[in-house]
């Protein structure tokens, strides 16, 4: 029987995962055609987090660079330390005279759409944001489907009931990580009558925990100390860099928390230390993506078509808990197995203000 798990308020946008489009798939959609010297050459351009960020920045550059090994264009990457480096870095990036320029993030949307505008023979492709133009590619992510899985499970290992969350900022692909999850306790909660709760995040008024802040572990490490304060024994950070300091506070704490990362896996990018307290990750396949979008214009065809990952191509999905793994339940491992097939076949739907 199928079912829905909404969100209480401002549920309006309903997962597109019908119509979404694997991120290594080729599509051609304006049938514009570019110069023929189009791709020589590629550039992206970071946000303000910079390359190393063990975030999206970083996954998309290792898609570039994958690009470069494997279809034989020259990459290169302008990187934002600040927020006044955003715009004078696409434009930049589009004077080398290359034909396909990369931007990551949300920070990113306004000089992308200024550019794109300037110079319809160049691809355009932007991470993380939709951005609506003749030669601009949006990658996004449905992260809520992961993180409703990440959610679950963040429930399911509590002791103590309650969990929390954090974000680098108000923004729609922060968001999506934090109505997910929620919707993830809830699901939970149903399930075995229970009545975990979640600090941070109030998904019927869209506000919660902010830092403001994408790069400052300090930040992290004061907010997750409140939390753990407060009880909580689960965090989600969602705010880059920023999120290293829940690990902090937590093995300031002894341990007293479990943490989980996003957009990559945590236990390959994080410092060793922090793998004790690894539940898992919400996963966004950006370095597929990337190449895709690369590899899709390389014919000199531009196109606007979104890539939209889901749990269904791959695009989305939460890591393996490695050191933490005997900590989940083979009951619970069943169930989210379960849940992941319901999600992709439309039985259960997860619903966000910010899905894409």
């Amino acid at each position: 029987m199928s079912r829905t798990l909404a969100l209480p308020a401002l549920a309006a946008l309903v997962l597109l995962a019908g119509c979404a489009t694997p991120p290594p798939a080729a599509t051609e959609t304006a049938g514009t055609e570019a110069p023929e010297q189009a791709l020589e050459c590629a550039q992206m351009v970071t946000n303000s987090g910079g390359l190393n960020d063990r975030s999206f920045n970083e996954t998309s550059w290792a898609g570039m660079e994958r690009a470069q090994e494997e279809l034989g264009i020259e990459a290169n990457v302008l990187v934002s330390t600040s927020e006044s480096d955003l715009a004078p870095n696409v434009q930049a990036a589009v004077d080398t005279g290359c034909g396909f320029v990369l931007t990551v993030g949300f920070e990113l949307e306004a000089a992308t759409a200024e550019q794109a505008a300037a110079n319809p023979d160049v691809q355009f492709a932007i991470v993380d944001q939709i951005v609506e133009a003749p030669n601009v590619r949006s990658i996004v992510f449905d992260t809520a489907q992961a993180a409703f899985l990440a959610g679950y499970t963040a429930a399911s290992v509590s002791e103590t009931g309650i969990v929390a969350t954090f974000g680098g900022g108000n923004q729609p692909p922060v968001t999506l990580f934090m109505d997910g999850f929620a919707a993830g306790i809830e699901a939970y909660n149903e399930a075995k009558g229970t009545d975990v709760r979640l600090l941070g995040w109030d998904p019927e008024t869209q506000d919660g925990t902010f830092t403001g802040d994408f790069e400052n572990v300090q930040l992290g490490q004061t907010q997750t100390q409140a939390f753990i304060a407060q009880g909580a024994d689960v965090i989600l950070p969602v705010a880059g860099q920023v999120g290293e300091g829940a690990f902090r506070a937590s093995l300031d704490a002894g341990g007293t928390a479990l943490v989980l990362w996003v957009d990559n896996d945590g236990y390959d990018t994080l410092p060793e230390e922090f793998r004790p307290l690894l539940l898992t990750s919400v996963l966004k396949n950006t370095e597929d993506a990337v190449v895709g979008a690369v590899s899709d214009a390389l014919d000199g065809t531009l196109s606007d078509e979104p890539i939209i990952g889901t749990l269904e191509n791959g695009g989305v999905d939460i890591a393996p808990f490695h050191d933490l793994d005997a900590r989940v339940s083979d009951e619970t491992k069943a169930e989210l197995e379960a849940l992941r097939e319901q999600i992709i076949a439309g039985e259960i739907t997860v619903e966000s203000p910010s899905s894409p």
